[in-house]
């Protein structure tokens, strides 16, 4: 069984508008992830260089011009396209990139300045997309838009369950699918515009045909199905935008559900319920000796500001409200805390969440209720942290401070971000959540991370004059280590996980579909993200740790691993093990460095060992992997002749972090 493909790839080069961009990747997200699928922009470069087609489920192309499009594709770009279309991927144009996946477009034919006719090399759909199909479209202007009513044809969905026959779709600019004269069958019209239209359209006036493509499909469009209207701003120049706004909203349900449904129809998974980006939550500031926590806050305090009795840190990314469990319920406070948020209150639109103040709960008395916390058991937390510091003796106060929030945008973020309170935080310092709603990977990678997965992000002073003895970047290989090592030492009996790391910095696990195979296949499970800042004399870092412990999509999660006999993974208790075992080796890696015995406990628990690569920018020189350097943690691999015996040469590898496959996107040089 193949590897299921988890990208969902969104076009944000050449050609593309800020809106339709936002549109598609909100709606996108809101519909597939985060339980199925990764949301990630993609520009021209990257599908021009990038091993992308292998790990992508659905490419889309937006709203925009076409022509920009052409530009920097045309050739080479739409030959990658059209291969990774036609060997079973999917590809969705909306409006611009509708006319961009037709064999020719014909868009304004005889208004001077504004018409553009070509054949396009894509040719997914064998016919025309002429435009646009009503009157009124200007350039960077919302003149044009409309309501467009778009009568569906259910045979086409027999699979999709209820459809309605009649969807209201956002337009501007889009066109109308019109066949070619031989009548081929290769295309299905699954909505017709039902009103008159300012083009010839044929006898359907198809605003969205989909097409089988070699083993692969496409889905195009004329008409915006992917404008939320919650996203859609007043236009104050633009007569009857408002009602515009209005009756998409009423008819919101009907328009997501046949999204939905084109989505099905492209062979993936949807959410089944449409719900709202989850609001954020406040966060609980606690320790392990709850007067600990008033020694936190006095080193905090050249950070804090104070208005009207009330307490803030304003970093720069991020405002934090500092509340007491006996003011939290003050009602002036609150409403000057809400004042600065503009997060609507059920969840709808794209929303700049550096502009809501984050609220802190101080506990200084005594941890957390679970009432309080219902998705996370502080007495858990503090009690595993004090078992296992009895098993790791070394570990003796990384999560002692520590903070805790059902939903937030990316704890990595908060604490990275903003420069003025990481400076001031403690080394082991750790922020958990059960719920990112902006979660950060390698690149520009965003995501939602659902429930069921550990996020957590620790901070770690490390000084500066250790830095060159005691490189930073093998703080990342520190913790692949402390991850694999905590799974194993969970408890009796989770010792034989089949738990992996892989090169630089991902955690990958057994799949059980394949668990009995004589080729064994490993997937995906966690990952690790390090950023670094600088601050009196130490660097500060701040590592992102994110597993798949109790949700079992996208890929599959440790709690899928586990025989019957064994009780699932407790996510606190998982948090505290990665801690102390965390604390050990980096005290072990202060002490001797990336040392003979850290290197083999590396070893012992990677994927790599006597891998063959491919190095593609050196003409195709295979070479085998044999371990990392000792001086910056680089892959090290020794030079491969015909009959894959050494050469004698060595290479350094090093990854440039933005690549869809670490081992596609290698950086190289000879040592």
């Amino acid at each position: 069984m193949a590897p299921r493909k988890l990208n969902v790839l969104v076009y944000t080069g050449t050609g593309t508008t800020v809106e339709s961009v936002k549109h598609a990747i909100y709606t996108l997200r809101r519909l597939l992830a985060p339980n199925y699928y990764a949301v990630i922009p993609i520009n021209e470069t990257a599908l021009l260089k990038e091993p992308w087609p292998s790990t992508c489920a659905l490419l889309v192309f937006p709203g925009g011009a076409d022509l920009g499009y052409c530009r920097v594709l045309n050739g080479a770009g739409n030959a990658i396209i059209a291969q990774y279309v036609r060997r079973g991927g999917a590809y969705l144009g909306f409006c611009a990139g509708g006319y961009y996946g037709s064999k020719k477009c014909e868009f304004e034919v005889g208004n001077r300045g504004m018409e553009v006719v070509g054949p396009r090399e894509l040719a997914f759909f064998p016919g025309i997309c002429r435009g646009g199909a009503f009157k009124g479209f200007q350039y960077h202007s919302e003149k044009g838009a409309r309501v467009a009513r778009l009568r569906v044809d259910r045979d086409a969905f027999k699979e999709a369950g209820a459809l309605p026959d009649e969807v209201l779709s956002y337009y501007n600019g889009g066109g109308v699918f019109v066949p070619p004269s031989n009548g081929t069958d290769e295309y299905q019209v699954l909505a017709s515009y039902a009103d008159e239209i300012a083009v010839d359209g044929g006898e359907k006036k198809a605003a969205l045909v989909y097409c089988k493509v070699g083993m692969g499909s496409a889905l195009l469009t004329g008409p915006h199905p992917e404008f939320a209207p919650a996203n859609l701003s007043p236009q104050n120049d633009v007569p009857g935008y408002d009602d515009l706004i209005a009756t998409l909203k009423a008819a919101d349900k009907d328009r997501a559900t046949f999204l939905k449904a084109c989505l099905v129809k492209l062979g993936l998974e949807v959410n089944q319920e449409t719900t709202g980006v989850p609001s954020l939550s406040r966060m609980h500031l606690s320790a392990f000796n709850s007067s600990d926590v008033d020694d936190l806050l006095h080193g905090l305090e050249e950070a804090i500001t104070r208005e009207d009795g009330e307490e803030y840190i304003k970093g720069e990314h991020d405002t934090f409200h500092l509340e007491k469990p006996d003011t939290k319920w003050n009602m002036e406070a609150l409403k000057r805390t809400l004042s600065h948020d503009n997060q609507p209150a059920n969840g709808e639109g794209i929303i700049d969440y550096s502009t809501i103040t984050k609220r802190v709960l101080i506990h200084d008395e005594t941890w957390p209720d679970t009432k309080e916390t219902p998705y996370f058991n502080h007495h858990v937390f503090y009690s595993g942290l004090k078992s296992y510091r009895e098993i790791d003796r070394e570990a003796r106060t990384w999560g002692d401070q520590f903070m805790y929030g059902e939903v937030v945008t990316s704890t990595n973020t908060l604490l990275e971000k903003n420069y003025k309170l990481l400076s001031q935080l403690p080394t082991g310092f750790t922020l958990a959540a059960t719920t990112q709603i902006a979660g950060r990977g390698r690149g520009n990678n965003v995501w939602v991370a659902p429930a069921g997965s550990l996020i957590m992000s620790t901070v770690i002073n490390h000084p500066a004059h250790l830095a060159a003895s005691r490189p930073i970047v093998f703080i990342q290989y520190l913790a692949a280590v402390a991850i694999v090592e905590a799974v194993k030492s969970y408890d009796k009996g989770y010792d034989k996980l089949p738990v992996k790391l892989k090169w630089p910095n991902d955690i990958y696990a057994l799949d059980p579909r394949h668990a009995g195979d004589d080729a064994p296949q490993y997937v995906k499970i966690g990952g690790i993200l390090s950023n670094c800042a600088y601050s009196a004399g130490s660097y500060q870092i701040v590592l992102g740790i994110g597993i798949n412990t109790t949700n079992g999509r996208p890929t599959t999660s440790l709690d899928a691993l586990l025989p019957s006999h064994l009780p699932p993974f407790r996510i606190e208790r998982l948090i505290a093990r990665i801690l102390t075992r965390l604390e050990v080796l980096y005290g072990e890696f202060v002490r001797t460095g990336f040392s003979t015995e850290m290197e083999r406990k590396y070893y012992t628990h990677w994927l790599h060992g006597r891998q063959i690569v491919t190095l593609e920018a050196e003409g195709g020189v295979r070479a085998r992997i044999v371990g990392i350097t000792r001086d910056w943690g680089m892959l090290m691999a020794e030079e491969l002749n015909s009959d894959d015996k050494p050469t004698g040469k060595m290479w350094a590898l090093q990854s440039d972090e933005n690549s869809f496959d670490f081992f596609k996107g290698l950086v190289r040089r000879k040592v």
